[in-house]
């Protein structure tokens, strides 16, 4: 299908990022979303107080980077912190923000167009006086490699939160994921929801590819959830470049793996995909141009499902 699979697995979501190809950046990731270089109008920052930690949903706000850490390869959580101590995002499930930095072409005014990109925070919504993004860098993305230039002290203009699909506990009864890379980030950021609210018995299944075992961030906290709620989340992953003893998924995501462990196709059930282009191409299909939902295509399609029974992040 692929000339070499591990395409599959590295490419596209920030985390972001995918599957069966190279998994990459999702809502973390530079190319997260598919979102384009575009020049955003500047909004002046209302000085009061709001109610995301002094993010705001019209507007940019500079955030200063207070600490940097990798977590694999050439992945690093970059933690912002907040003016009060005390004060959270409080971002709505499922949401990201926007970030961007003057280093896109030079216009004719001799300044550089602003790239923006989309993020999912890997912190809790509730976490007080931070929160994280986890960015993995490629050489050819553009605000990956601004990120991964990045030292403590500096700056980065957000705003947000950015409402993708809106949340609602026990909306469904069950609730498959299928992520590359970093395309994990916009599906912890459901599961954290999920499992957190003792009211919400929605049940979660989770396949994960990435190339090698040592792609796989966030690892320990998806391992915990399972270990935590085993009635109501699992976690399944697929490596593309296994090592001898690994007893996961190998290979790329096949039709046989999401019949076995995504919910049947049904109204009371709905699949989230996130991850490179090559991997949502195989998967659901990609987004339109215009970045709307477009049509549903490849494997779940063929597996019965509908347009409405999927949601591409």
């Amino acid at each position: 299908m692929f000339a070499r699979k591990s395409l599959m697995y590295l490419g596209g979501a920030a985390i972001g990022g995918a599957l069966g190809v190279r998994l990459g950046s999702h809502m973390l990731g530079d190319k997260a979303d598919g979102m384009r270089l575009a020049t955003f109008k500047t909004a002046e920052a209302d000085s009061t107080k709001s109610k995301h930690g002094g993010m705001q949903k019209d507007a940019w706000v500079p955030f200063t980077l207070s600490e940097r850490t990798k977590v694999t390869g050439n992945t690093h959580l970059y933690r912002f912190k907040l003016d009060d101590a005390e004060d959270s995002i409080n971002l709505p499930i499922a949401s990201c923000l926007l970030v961007r930095a003057r280093i896109g072409e030079k216009q004719e005014d001799g300044n550089n167009k602003f790239v923006i990109r989309p993020y999912t925070p890997t912190s809790a919504s509730t976490t007080k006086g931070y929160f994280d993004l986890v960015v993995k860098v490629y050489e050819k993305g553009v605000m990956s490699k601004h990120f991964g230039n990045l030292k403590t002290g500096d700056s980065l203009e957000i705003k947000g939160p950015i409402v993708k699909l809106p949340y609602a506990a026990n909306m469904k009864k069950h609730i498959g994921m299928v992520a590359g890379g970093t395309g994990i980030t916009p599906m912890l950021q459901v599961a954290e929801a999920i499992l957190s609210n003792p009211e919400d018995k929605t049940k979660v299944s989770l396949i994960f590819g990435n190339v090698t075992e040592k792609d796989i961030i966030l690892r320990k906290e998806l391992d915990e959830y399972a270990k935590k709620h085993p009635d109501r989340f699992e976690v399944f992953y697929v490596l593309d470049k296994p090592g001898f003893f690994w007893k996961g998924g190998k290979g790329y995501i096949t039709k046989e793996m999401l019949q076995q462990r995504m919910p049947a196709p049904s109204n009371e059930n709905m699949v989230f995909v996130c991850g490179p282009p090559p991997m949502m191409n195989v998967i659901s299909g990609n987004k339109a141009p215009d970045k709307s939902q477009g049509e549903l295509k490849g494997l779940l399609k063929d597996l019965g499902y509908t347009s409405d029974q999927v949601f591409k992040f």
